[in-house]
């Protein structure tokens, strides 16, 4: 089990928690006030047990709430990268990724796949790129987009739970 670096959960109060943990779940504090309501104690303080809890929270909510928490997430290379209007989380993860070292063709190729994607399924590709450069990337959305609307949003929402680990291993 992994401790946490820079921070106690179990010893914060409830403002400071979900000041500490309201982005692991992109713009969604609601996940951190949920995990904290859950209670505090010694176990939080490892993070695969307080990524369970949350991810456990996530994937208990209701459909509404887990789409709202998707289409909180950025395209990958979309408007918002490009404009640097990204969350500081976003912004690193999509650079530890490559994907502003687009060519003008992979950008063009991003965008096509965004919009098509978000047409058929009503909610962004999710993909945790840690680990995975723009080709693979690519790869993944030229896979993803033939799957069907409930294998996707179930994708999204493990995902969504894999970039949650990441951001709470970097604390």
């Amino acid at each position: 089990m992994s401790r946490f670096q820079t921070l106690k959960p179990s010893t914060l109060s409830r403002d400071a928690f979900v000041a500490a943990f309201a982005d692991i779940y992109e713009h969604s504090p609601w996940v951190a006030e949920k995990a904290f309501d859950l209670g505090q104690d010694a176990s939080i303080d490892e993070i695969e047990t307080l990524h369970q809890r949350m991810s456990d929270i996530l994937l208990r909510a209701d459909h509404e709430s887990q789409l709202a928490l998707i289409n909180a997430h950025p395209d990958l290379a979309g408007k918002a990268a490009v404009q640097g209007q990204l969350t500081e989380a976003s912004t690193n993860e999509q650079a530890g990724a490559g994907i502003h070292q687009c060519s003008i063709d992979e950008f063009e190729r991003f965008t096509e796949l965004n919009d098509a994607y978000k047409a058929k399924f009503k909610f962004p590709f999710i993909m945790a790129v840690k680990g995975s450069n723009r080709h693979q990337i690519l790869a993944a959305f030229e896979t993803r987009i033939h799957n069907s609307v409930d294998t996707e949003f179930k994708c999204a929402l493990a995902q969504i739970n894999k970039i949650a680990l990441f951001r709470l291993l970097t604390l």
